[in-house]
């Protein structure tokens, strides 16, 4: 699973979807993060078959909808409108109905063959604990909110223990940390934007980040960020500003209950 994907959360279905995908496809990106409630996944599609690249080069992950009934069907779907006979990562989204309610049918999605991989978003550790205490196949994955403002040590921790890999979505805050005086000081002492210091921050925290934009510039700033390191007075300057408390918690309000 590549550590720099291309995330398509609020980019409207239609051209502007297309050609930011296909820019961060240009741009080197090879994985591309989109949802069904996103609904722009047949944008991620037409975007994928214009920009000629393979589609084995390229790491697609979807997320189901848990407030649809059945994941294997919406993840047939999902492939129609992506145009692919299998996703590299399905997700459920978040843990509506209870953290357990839909695994069995994520289990089934996988066995069909239409995800290679299966996982979770927006889950906790005590959710973690309740679908491995169901599961015949565990989650691979838990994408959750994590920035050096949202350092969640406790539900870091909590996945590794469990083998479970991190994904780091809206790393820069959708834009409101890179303002933050401490991340713009650390960039001006590397010469590097605050954006590729947030983003840095999260690869030496051994997570898949998952910036989003939707301009060519800034997409391809984003993705500089194999070139150079934070010191360890960098990231404990940046990991001070967590303000969640380093909670194993993955959201601090539910918005499905």
């Amino acid at each position: 699973m590549p550590t720099l994907a291309f995330g398509v959360w609020q980019i409207p279905d239609g051209e502007g979807c297309v050609n930011a995908v296909r820019s961060a496809l240009e741009l080197g990106y090879r994985h591309i993060d989109t949802a069904q409630a996103y609904g722009n996944e047949a944008s991620v599609g037409r975007a994928l078959r214009d920009s000629g690249v393979p589609r084995e080069e390229v790491y697609i992950t979807t997320k189901f909808d848990p407030s649809r009934r059945d994941p294997a069907a919406e993840a047939e779907q999902s492939l129609k409108r992506l145009s692919l006979d299998h996703v590299d990562l399905y997700l459920v989204h978040w843990p509506q109905g209870g953290p357990t309610r839909a695994w069995s049918g994520m289990e089934r999605t996988r066995e069909i063959g239409y995800a290679t991989s299966i996982g979770v978003s927006n889950f906790n550790v005590s959710d973690l604990e309740a679908v491995f205490s169901a599961a015949v196949v565990a989650p691979a994955v838990n994408q959750v909110q994590l920035s050096p403002f949202e350092y969640r040590r406790a539900l870091i921790e909590g996945c590794r223990q469990r083998g479970v890999a991190i994904e780091a979505y809206s790393p820069l805050g959708t834009g409101q940390h890179l303002s933050n005086e401490t991340v713009r000081e650390v960039g001006r002492r590397l010469g590097r934007s605050p954006a590729q210091v947030l983003l840095r921050w999260g690869l030496q925290h051994e997570l898949t980040v998952i910036p989003k934009s939707t301009h060519r510039d800034r997409i391809d700033e984003n993705a500089q960020i194999f070139d150079f390191y934070l010191s360890d007075q960098d990231m404990n300057e940046l990991d001070a500003l967590d303000q969640t408390g380093g909670t194993d918690r993955a959201v601090e309000r539910p918005w499905w209950r």
